[in-house]
């Protein structure tokens, strides 16, 4: 009735599984670590033209 599942005998066939889904760990933990410290560069890019608006806003008053 469950054909679809296969949990094989011999364990050593686990090996290749297991070391594509640590490649894949990996590649989400970099990929989201590239995420971050790009939108932390743009958090800080927006801050500085925004205090450079505020400011020559002020200047202008």
């Amino acid at each position: 009735m469950m054909e679809f599942l296969y949990f094989p005998e011999d364990k050593s066939e686990y090996i290749p599984a297991v070391i594509v889904l640590i490649i894949f760990m990996i590649g989400a933990v970099l990929a989201l670590y590239f995420f971050i410290k790009v939108s932390r560069k743009e958090a800080k890019r927006t801050e500085e033209q925004y205090r450079q608006q505020l400011k020559t806003k002020n200047d202008n008053e």
